[in-house]
């Protein structure tokens, strides 16, 4: 604050002890009741005159003279620092490695791009229950991003039977006359004692495991953690999710200053979660809410249909979007809330069918290009953290498929916003960034051990790839079919610009490689896989997806593809969870295929065709693949399936958000994650029938084309809007003459009933299906109307 009676800037230590984007806030509530009024003249006035105030000698919270920020790094020289660290440039063990003082270089102060992070919802608790002890759960009903809201503040305190506080809820690092409430967050339960799972939200293997995870030894978390690790959150064995807040005990209440009752929220922070256990209060908090943050940006896509299990797909994967669109795209809302390259990927075409993310893209495609190496490479992150530098080509680039997220997104930008200036700001950054895979990629790829011919390659090798497939993954397939997409990429933006040159250079660059891949991967029998493997992932659907496949041998391949199988899957939860369940039950999953012998054991399985086994690229290939090649009624059966690998086994688990694996993971992978999430994009442009038109720029057309199932009993109607520049279109169609009895709809003779809007500016196409000898369908097109 600037007085004007001082002549000069005063500053003062707030109410927030500490306030960390992962771990929470110390919140002290008595300096908070101090400062009350400090940003108003009449309460600054007070401020000043308060006895004790005006020495900082005196008062941890005295408001005195800010010292200038002074660092002895410039930005150059921290770029240079990272540079060597990443190993985009040469490691000078001559020049000084490290400044003095080790502050961060002062940057660059800009207007920012996107609209503000805000509270979008209030969520009522569905259910408040005691733990015991003076501990109470609260159940929002879904997971989200946000904070709790204690409307008529926190009740006293009391301490535990035995002095003894909860897992998660001893606070070491205060004085013995301080009482505090603690506020645990997470987003799913220990399934056999009821209490927040915080080993789950940890992640990085920040945590020893607890009393039902022997993941990791105790000690290993902090260990690991190292001088980040909260000390005290050692007691709890994790990283926690946690607010505390805190008020010095006194006997004379009436004297003190502060209160519980004062209590309200976190202030610079959320966490994601479900559940938040509230530690110690004789009685639960009252009127107790939720608030909801996402960025501000507009929702505009929607998808509804008669099939529950697929509806409640897109509901996990939507709701995981909104929990991770906080100023950055992250791939989980609590323990990493990185942006990966991989992740925005993977799942853009659904955020993008979704929201309008004119804006939020844009700033994503900019975070890349401020991190952008000087010899031209991209990282896998949006701002470098050496996380998987290992899995790429080296030279200071991340893994291929991750770094290609800047050139990527800029072109899909360009599909749904038509934002030419964009193209031409990053121009000149995305050709460095192809100029430096014509430069390093097959040397980079030779240096991690494949072979130009791939001999010995059987799988994985060095690359993330198709990332938590149930099979093993084609790093190789995904290295090379990406080094094409940026070609490709290249190629488009280029002739966009109208730089021919560049576009030329870019095609024939992608044609070279889909060539290199059919040459390697293209069996006679029309199989495709290396020539040392085979059912590994990414495969032939990304084959057929990418027009890797030259026309002539797409049929051969598409029916090699149905060759596949699925497997039995032997995760520990899973394995687990069948020890544990009662024979009446085994017996009813041992009729429906959901588990099998594997060995002597019985244990779950993951079907190919009932299901999903694909990682977090091929889920697309294989639903649009399916879909676009005339087996819809294949692509539902896998989003309709039950069991390990499906929608319907999330749901049937408690899932709100969508999981970061199939598989059920209570120590490990995230169940707020989106990175599977493409399927919902599908949803809208083949179970509905409304997407972008494929040669599109700036969403100027749109495409619709609904796929019908072969059997009502799948899905009867469905509907979805894709939002864009020029205004909403939508489409809604339902079977009709139906009979009430459900047995007759496999053989039932239906009509269907197809409704369209197109905005008064925008332009379409309509595809309705055809006949398998190749004839168009008997259809009457009535009540059109051409708005104003």
């Amino acid at each position: 604050r600037n007085d004007d009676s001082t002549g000069g800037w005063q500053v003062a230590k707030g109410h927030l002890r500490e306030s960390s984007l992962f771990t929470g806030e110390y919140i002290d509530l008595q300096s908070m009741a101090k400062f009350e009024g400090w940003d108003t003249r009449g309460g600054w006035s007070d401020l000043l005159s308060s006895p004790g105030v005006e020495s900082a000698s005196e008062n941890l919270h005295s408001w005195v003279e800010p010292k200038v920020y002074e660092s002895d790094t410039t930005l150059e020289s921290w770029r240079d620092l990272m540079h060597m660290r990443s190993n985009a440039k040469t490691m000078n063990m001559k020049k000084k490695m490290l400044p003095s003082h080790k502050l961060s270089p002062i940057g660059r102060l800009i207007p920012n791009e996107i609209p503000p992070v805000m509270p979008l919802e209030r969520i009522a608790p569905d259910e408040v229950y005691s733990l015991g002890d003076g501990r109470w759960m609260f159940d929002f009903g879904r997971g989200f991003s946000g904070v709790v809201r204690f409307e008529g503040g926190l009740p006293a305190p009391i301490v535990p039977p035995g002095g003894e506080y909860p897992r998660g809820h001893s606070v070491s690092t205060l004085g013995p006359d301080e009482s505090f409430i603690t506020v645990v967050h997470g987003e799913s339960l220990e399934l056999t004692t009821g209490d927040i799972n915080i080993a789950l939200v940890a992640g990085m293997g920040l945590h020893d495991g607890g009393p039902k995870h022997k993941s990791k030894p105790v000690g290993n978390a902090e260990a690991k953690g190292g001088p980040c690790y909260p000390k005290d959150h050692i007691h709890g064995g994790s990283m926690l999710q946690r607010d505390v807040y805190i008020l010095p005990r006194t006997a004379d209440i009436s004297s003190q200053e502060g209160s519980f009752a004062n209590a309200r929220q976190s202030h610079f922070t959320t966490h994601a979660f479900r559940f938040a256990e509230i530690c110690c209060t004789a009685e639960p908090p009252s009127n107790v809410y939720a608030l909801a943050y996402r960025t501000a940006f507009a929702e505009w896509g929607h998808f509804s249909s008669s099939n529950i299990r697929i509806n409640g797909g897109y509901e996990l994967v939507k709701n995981a979007m909104n929990s991770n669109m906080l100023g950055v795209q992250s791939d989980c809302p609590h323990r990493e809330k990185i942006q990966y390259g991989g992740d925005i990927i993977a799942n853009s075409p659904s955020s993008l069918h979704m929201y309008d993310m004119a804006a939020f893209y844009r700033k994503a495609v900019n975070d890349w290009r401020d991190q952008q190496w000087d010899n031209g490479a991209y990282a896998g992150t949006s701002h470098w953290l050496a996380l998987n530098d290992y899995a790429g080509i080296g030279s200071g680039s991340g893994e291929t498929v991750w770094a290609n997220a800047p050139i990527v997104m800029t072109t899909r930008h360009m599909q749904h916003y038509g934002d030419l200036r964009f193209l031409e700001e990053t121009f000149q950054d995305h050709t460095e960034w192809f100029d430096f895979l014509v430069g390093h990629f097959d040397k980079g790829l030779r240096a991690k051990g494949y072979q130009d011919n791939l001999n010995g390659y059987t799988k994985e090798g060095s690359g993330l790839g198709d990332w938590l497939s149930f099979r093993g993954r084609d790093t190789w397939l995904a290295h090379q079919g990406f080094y094409m997409a940026t070609a490709r990429c290249m190629a488009y933006i280029a002739s966009k610009l109208g730089k021919e040159g560049q576009a030329v250079r870019g095609m024939e660059l992608a044609m070279s490689v889909k060539d290199r891949i059919s040459r390697l991967y293209l069996r006679q029998d029309g199989s495709f896989h290396p020539p040392e493997a085979n059912q590994l992932s990414p495969g032939p659907e990304m084959s057929l997806y990418s027009r890797i496949v030259p026309g002539v041998r797409r049929c051969d391949v598409l029916q090699r593809y149905f060759d596949r199988k699925g497997h039995t899957w032997p995760g520990s939860d899973e394995n687990a969870f069948v020890k544990e369940m009662p024979e009446s039950t085994k017996q009813e999953m041992i009729l429906t295929g959901e588990i099998t012998k594997r060995g002597p054991l019985w244990s779950m399985g993951w079907s190919q065709w009932h299901g999903f086994n694909e990682g977090i690229f091929a889920i697309r290939y294989a639903l649009k693949t399916l879909s676009d090649s005339g087996f819809h009624n294949v692509a539902l059966a896998k989003a309709n399936g039950f069991g390990v690998g499906t929608f319907e086994y999330m749901l049937a688990h408690n899932a709100t958000t969508l999981w970061e694996s199939w598989w059920r993971s209570e120590d490990l992978y995230s169940h707020n994650h989106p990175m599977l999430g493409a399927s919902a994009e599908w949803m809208a442009s083949a179970v509905a029938g409304v997407g972008l038109h494929p040669t599109t720029a700036g969403g100027r057309r749109v495409l619709f084309w609904p796929r019908f199932p072969n059997s009502a009993s799948t899905i009867s109607y469905a509907g979805a809007t894709q939002g864009t520049r020029r205004g909403d279109f939508s489409i809604a169609w339902k079977f009709q003459g139906l009979s009430p009895d459900q047995m007759s709809y496999d053989t039932a003779v239906v009509g269907i009933h197809i409704r369209l809007f197109v905005p008064p500016d925008g332009r379409a196409v309509f595809r309705l299906p055809e006949y398998s000898n190749g004839e168009g369908v008997d259809s009457i097109i009535k009540y059109a109307m051409r708005l104003p």
